[in-house]
């Protein structure tokens, strides 16, 4: 049976997220995984997307977060980083949803390249190898 997994891409850093979004696709595309993805602003808005996609008719078995986060020099990082991380978890445990977290949380944009580049480290390639596993866990339990 084949993987259906929705993406969901914060593009606020469009090079980030590119990079991010390619990583996922070859994951996906190496496994046979069945995919579709969805586009928000920022990261704070990845949370309430799922939800909204969760209830519709849509049936999926996983979803993945993509996005990006840097450090400025205000406290608004914290709370971004704080508030979409708890979304994520909230909806993984209140409504027994599958997410894989792929939102880089970083000091810079170099930091952010490395880890979004078409390489083994890809946080994107991770964070749907994250989801796969656990819909494989959930299946065999």
């Amino acid at each position: 049976m084949s993987k259906n997994i929705c993406i969901v891409i914060s593009d606020y850093y469009k090079q980030i997220s590119d990079g991010l979004e390619l990583g996922a696709k070859n994951f996906c595309d190496k496994n046979s995984i069945i995919y579709e993805k969805f586009y928000v602003p920022g990261a704070l808005e990845i949370g309430p997307a799922i939800k909204f996609i969760s209830e519709t008719e849509h049936n999926f078995d996983g979803f993945v977060a993509l996005g990006c986060v840097i450090r400025g020099e205000t406290s608004h990082f914290d709370i971004v980083i704080n508030e979409s991380a708890r979304a994520i978890t909230n909806l993984s445990l209140d409504y027994s949803l599958i997410i894989g977290n792929g939102i880089l949380t970083v000091e810079n944009k170099q930091q952010a390249i490395e880890r979004s580049n078409a390489d083994q480290d890809n946080k994107g390639y991770h964070a749907v190898l994250a989801a796969s596993k656990l819909i494989d866990l959930k299946d065999n339990i």
